[in-house]
């Protein structure tokens, strides 16, 4: 049974080991950005299995200090948006109902904060058809591509309106990466 809990700092030894196993699809990680970044986020939780995290969602609210180009992007385009800058499930964990679990939870927490855009990215170079599944399955559309890392990496920017996506969700497994 997936239970989902804000993150704390009790579980930020647990996200980075989750974020490192998948950095290639992420970005690296450290505990220092990883303060930063709760500290910053609208919406960071955990999922646990059986009391162990298996996996987490941190977000960011428009209008922070984030410099990451893909929420820079999202800034310059939204007046209004929640942004998605990692959601990783651990590999023992797929098709659980992690991932699901916590896109469901995000999205209720944005239309009742009555926020219309939730916006993402996922890797187009190297590939992540994982997550292009996943991010489909709940009705996320592309709104552009841009290189990021030093041009290492080309991106699909995605965005989803909420409200209309809170219904149940056929099929809606979770993401075997990183977004």
């Amino acid at each position: 049974m997936v239970l989902l809990r804000n993150a704390n700092e009790n579980d930020f030894s647990a996200i980075l080991h989750l974020n490192d196993a998948v950095v290639q699809q992420t970005s690296p990680m450290d505990l220092d950005g990883l303060r930063f970044l709760h500290s910053l986020a609208c919406f960071h939780q955990v999922a646990t299995i059986g009391g162990q995290v298996a996996g987490f969602l941190l977000t960011l609210r428009e209008g922070t200090v984030y410099q990451s180009d893909n929420y820079l992007w999202f800034q310059s385009r939204y007046p209004q948006f929640i942004y998605i800058d990692r959601v990783v499930v651990g590999a023992e964990f797929a098709g659980q109902g992690v991932g699901s679990s916590l896109y469901r939870a995000l999205l209720e927490f944005a239309a009742a904060s009555d926020i219309s855009v939730v916006a993402c990215e996922f890797n187009l170079e190297p590939p992540n058809p994982a997550s292009r599944a996943f991010h489909a399955r709940f009705g996320f559309r592309e709104v552009g591509i841009q290189r990021v890392s030093g041009g290492t990496k080309l991106v699909s920017l995605q965005v989803v309106d909420p409200h209309a996506h809170l219904k149940p969700l056929a099929g809606a497994g979770t993401p075997r990466s990183g977004a």
